[in-house]
Order: C-alpha cells, then sequence, then structure tokens
C-alpha cells in the first residue's frame, strides 16, 4: 500500500471568528498547519487547534508567516532579516506554548513564496525554525516548494519534505497562477480528487495549459478557507481511500 500525507491550513481565526470549519478538516486529513498569529490566530483558536489534532490523531505543524493580520498574509512586506527570523521565531513559540506536539514547520502565503524565490527571506525563516529546533532537541521537517528554501534547510541540518496542491492551479514551469488569475484556484471535488490520486500514485499534475509537470510530492495540501474546502477534503479521502492509498503524516 502506499501513502501520502494530506495537510490543511487551518486553525485561521481572524478577530475570533473561524474562516474554515475545523471540525470537519480535521476529521480527514493528517497534518494541520496552525496558524500561531501571524497572520491569524489567538492563544485560544491554537488551544483549540491542538486538542482537535489530539482528538483525531493529526500532525501539528507551525504555519508562520509575515507579520500581518490585516492582509492576512497574503502580500510580502518589507521586514528586516533579524525581524523576521524574531517573528517566526516568536509565532512558533506561541503555539508550542498552547501545547502543541510541533512536527514540522509550512510558512503561510507570501511568505511561502518569498522563501521559494528570495536568499534573505529564506535564511531568516530557516535560522528561526533552527533555533526552535534546537531547544525542542530536534530537528522540524519544513514543507513547502522546492527553491532558496531548500538549499537553507539543507545547510542547516534541517529535513525538507516537498507538497503538491490540490485546489491551486499550476503554471506550466511548476509554478503556482497567482491568486486573482484565471485557473489559480480550483473548487471541483471530483477534479481535485482525481488531481489527489494522480499526484500520489504517479507524482504528476496537470498545469492550466494541459501539460503535465513532474510533482514528487510527499505531502498534498488543500487551504481550509476555501468555500467548497471539506466537500474537496472528503472527495480526496474518499479517492485515495478507494485506491488503497494511506493517508498519514510523515513526521
Amino acid at each position: 500500500m502506499s501513502a501520502i500525507d494530506l495537510n490543511a491550513d487551518l486553525g485561521e481565526t481572524v478577530d475570533g471568528v473561524p474562516t474554515a470549519d475545523d471540525e470537519a478538516m480535521f476529521a480527514v486529513i493528517s497534518s494541520a498547519n496552525v496558524a500561531c498569529g501571524g497572520h491569524a490566530g489567538d492563544a485560544a483558536s491554537m488551544r483549540e487547534a491542538v486538542e482537535r489534532a489530539g482528538r483525531f490523531g493529526v500532525a501539528v505543524g507551525g504555519h508562520p508567516s509575515y507579520p500581518d493580520k490585516a492582509g492576512f498574509g497574503r502580500a510580502r512586506i518589507e521586514i528586516e532579516p533579524a525581524a523576521l527570523r524574531a517573528s517566526v521565531e516568536a509565532q512558533l513559540a506561541e503555539l508550542i506554548d498552547a501545547g502543541a506536539n510541533l512536527r514540522y514547520v509550512k510558512p503561510h502565503g507570501a511568505l511561502y513564496h518569498s522563501v521559494t524565490t528570495g536568499r534573505r527571506e529564506a535564511a531568516a525563516v530557516v535560522a528561526a525554525i533552527a533555533d526552535v529546533s534546537a531547544r525542542l532537541g530536534r530537528a522540524l521537517p519544513i514543507l513547502g516548494l522546492d527553491g532558496a528554501v531548500t538549499i537553507a534547510a539543507t545547510e542547516a541540518g534541517l529535513p525538507f519534505v516537498r507538497e503538491a496542491f490540490l485546489d491551486r492551479g499550476y503554471r506550466p514551469d511548476g509554478s503556482l497562477v497567482p491568486r486573482g488569475e484565471p485557473g489559480a484556484l480550483l473548487d471541483d471535488p471530483l477534479l481535485v480528487a482525481a488531481r489527489a490520486v494522480r499526484l500520489a500514485r504517479d507524482g504528476v499534475v496537470v498545469a492550466v495549459d494541459g501539460s503535465e509537470i513532474a510533482a514528487d510530492a510527499a505531502s498534498l495540501c488543500l487551504h481550509g478557507d476555501s468555500p467548497a474546502a471539506v466537500s474537496m477534503a472528503r472527495a480526496v479521502r474518499s479517492a485515495l481511500d478507494a485506491e488503497n492509498i494511506e493517508v498519514r503524516a510523515p513526521w
């Protein structure tokens, strides 16, 4: 039986209001990227996410972002590397203080893309994760796409785990279609479920122009705040189960 991880961005409470049906999502995923105060989330939402993770047997990952609650972390902001490092480290510490058995880290939104393309940002974020790893006494894996962060993680001695997106469009070069452009978001549960099976079984994803892209991913991501997130997640889990592909965290 083959296996794949299914991760989702959760705990993204804004002003006390959840942006996703976390209870339903935790029931079908294996890893939760929990917002830890940078773009969303607070102490209460983190504790709630940790409790749900324990109840459903889901691995908890930190989901730090630029310190940008006003913009939900979706726009790149100018910040000195030292300040970015301190911010990411503080966000992860807050999640740990909420009771999380932190298993991995996945940057959020604009920071996710910045560490993929920017050496300074990648170095700052990886340094923060390395600091937290040292305090925990174990190396925290970083989840993301190949790029500058892959090199920085290797240099810091941290594992890097590749993921692929189920509900985002891909360009022919393997990059994601920017939000707001045609084809950026997918919301058809059957289409997304078929993509999950293809990725898990063949390591291939179809780009917006119809070309096929190799995607060697150990984890598949769904965004919990998508309107069709729950129906897509359930369809994905059912499709993977039907193909005898075990959904399990790699951490």
